[in-house]
């Protein structure tokens, strides 16, 4: 009876000496693992203060394409010619260059049958269109709208650094039309009139 409780007492002896060293060993990974990345350069996302603690502040990280010593005052306009009201949610942003920005426009059909519609852009002046840049636009592709439909659009844009500084303001805008009215087929030499 003693031998066993030896036996057992070295068994629970050993298991304790495992438990404590796979402890140890499932401790001393994480900085083993840190070292390592560094060493080799993989995983590394971020970089340590002077105290060796990893810095997390978005405060360290800044876009340098942003011009925040301009402010260009962005004016939104809006012309529709069809059964269309159309206009945007804000008539005026303020932004910095390289700052990109979103504005939404707001059309509604005013009739009882789908519609087939294109936007047209205009820039005034004249000399900030190749500095008006546009992401994300309705303008790009012919907007079908149901019967009444009301239909919130983005346009995303970035003024680009390299506009004059003469250049304080900028007006942005949309043309929305119905397509097909008014239009000859092809071949046709009598004028239909326009619809409204």
């Amino acid at each position: 009876m003693a031998a066993i409780q030896s036996i057992n007492r070295q068994i629970l002896l050993k298991l304790l000496i495992a438990s404590v060293m796979m402890f140890g060993f499932g401790y001393a990974l994480v900085p083993m693992y840190k070292a390592l990345c560094e060493v080799t350069g993989i995983n590394v996302v971020t970089n340590k203060n002077d105290y060796g603690v990893r810095a997390y502040s978005p405060n360290k990280v800044g876009n340098t394409q942003i011009d925040y010593s301009r402010v260009i005052t962005i004016e939104f306009d809006s012309n529709s010619r069809g059964p269309f009201t159309f206009r945007p949610v804000k008539n005026f942003l303020e932004v910095h260059p390289g700052e990109m920005t979103e504005i939404v426009y707001e059309v509604s059909n005013n009739l009882n049958r789908p519609v087939e519609a294109q936007a047209i852009p205009s820039y005034a002046p004249k000399s900030a269109t190749e500095f008006f840049t546009k992401l994300e636009c309705f303008c790009f592709q012919q907007q079908t709208l149901a019967a009444h439909e009301v239909r919130k659009m983005p346009v995303v844009f970035v003024i680009d650094a390299g506009l004059p500084q003469d250049v304080k303001t900028i007006t942005l805008s949309y043309t929305f039309f119905e397509l097909g009215v008014g239009q000859q087929p092809a071949g046709s030499t009598t004028p239909k009139s326009k619809g409204v």
